[in-house]
């Protein structure tokens, strides 16, 4: 094993935002992290959506959610992950940061529309739609940014 490994770091910051800083010796860096972590996990009763969203009780689970906080999750959750990594020396090449930060966007959206929404008649929740929404966030995350190298490139 590598001792400087991105994608171990990456994947431990998935686990739990600030983890990854602490593997990469950014101590206060990975606590500031962690505490907002666990203030937004509170203060949007994340865990007990989480549970509920498991558990098939979707419908309880987005009127247990404190939407205010939770916005702010993913932008947390995602900038922690792309500063582990890119600390850990995963910043390769440019614009690597554009699917991370696509997915925030993304996320956040789906977070909104939420409550709203429901796919082939199905209801996601608070939990399950905002992860799906991943999907479209990385897709065009890297797109934006292959559309941007290739543009960057020929000038």
């Amino acid at each position: 094993m590598r001792k400087n490994n991105p994608i171990e770091k990456l994947f431990w910051s998935i686990a739990f935002p600030g983890f990854g800083q602490y593997l990469n010796g950014k101590l206060f860096k990975g606590t500031v992290f962690l505490v907002l972590e666990i203030l937004f996990n509170i203060m949007g009763n994340f865990n007990e959506i989480i549970m509920l969203s498991f558990q098939g009780k979707v419908h309880q689970a987005a009127e247990a959610a404190n939407y205010g906080w939770l916005m702010f999750y993913p932008c947390l959750y995602f900038f922690a992950i792309w500063d582990a990594y890119k600390d850990a020396g995963g910043e390769g090449s440019k614009y690597s940061f554009l699917p991370f930060v696509f997915c925030a966007y993304f996320v956040t959206v789906g977070l909104m529309y939420s409550t709203e929404v429901s796919i082939f008649g199905v209801f996601f929740g608070p939990v399950w739609l905002p992860m799906l929404a991943v999907i479209p966030g990385v897709i065009i995350g890297w797109l934006i940014r292959m559309v941007i190298l290739k543009f960057s490139t020929s000038s």
